[in-house]
């Protein structure tokens, strides 16, 4: 019997699949707050825009490196939701971040269970760029420890799919 890699990169250039599938980049649609969001990446972009701004919508309608590209034209100042501006990097901000990639694996049977299937196994998050940006807007630290209490949330609850 071949044993579990004691870690998975979630990451989109990680090796195993199921660190592509738990990716923040991966096309992977979801619902926040009755907004239809195209991937995790689309959020955390397309919130460094104001509402109406006509850059959140398109990098709602993004994944990977599409919602990058259009997130890099923010002033990074601050982020905006429910009619609320946020400071940029904050505790507050770092929150709803992690509400929509904790919102995005609940409304999938298959990212449930894809994230209960790593039990065991400390999760990461390397994008092979290097040191991630002082400020940022989720820290690779805060982003395991969300993914890792949620699969353990799961497994308490027996709650893979």
């Amino acid at each position: 019997m071949p044993s579990t890699p004691a870690s998975l990169n979630v990451s989109y250039i990680s090796p195993d699949w199921r660190g592509v599938a738990l990716s923040n980049f991966t096309l992977s649609p979801f619902v926040l707050d009755d907004t239809l969001l195209a991937s995790v990446e689309g959020f955390i972009q397309g919130i460094k825009f104001p509402e109406g701004d006509p850059r959140r919508v398109q990098a709602f309608q993004s994944s990977a490196w599409d919602a990058k590209k259009v997130g890099d034209q923010a002033d990074r100042s601050a982020v905006h939701w429910a009619g609320q501006a946020i400071p940029f990097g904050s505790a507050e901000h770092h929150q709803l971040v992690g509400r929509a990639v904790r919102t995005r694996i609940m409304q999938s049977d298959g990212l449930r269970s894809v994230l209960v299937s790593t039990q065991g196994m400390t999760l990461t998050h390397d994008t092979g760029h290097g040191s991630e940006p002082a400020v940022t807007s989720l820290p690779a630290s805060v982003f395991c420890r969300l993914l890792t209490e949620l699969r353990d949330d799961l497994l308490a609850d027996g709650d893979a799919t």
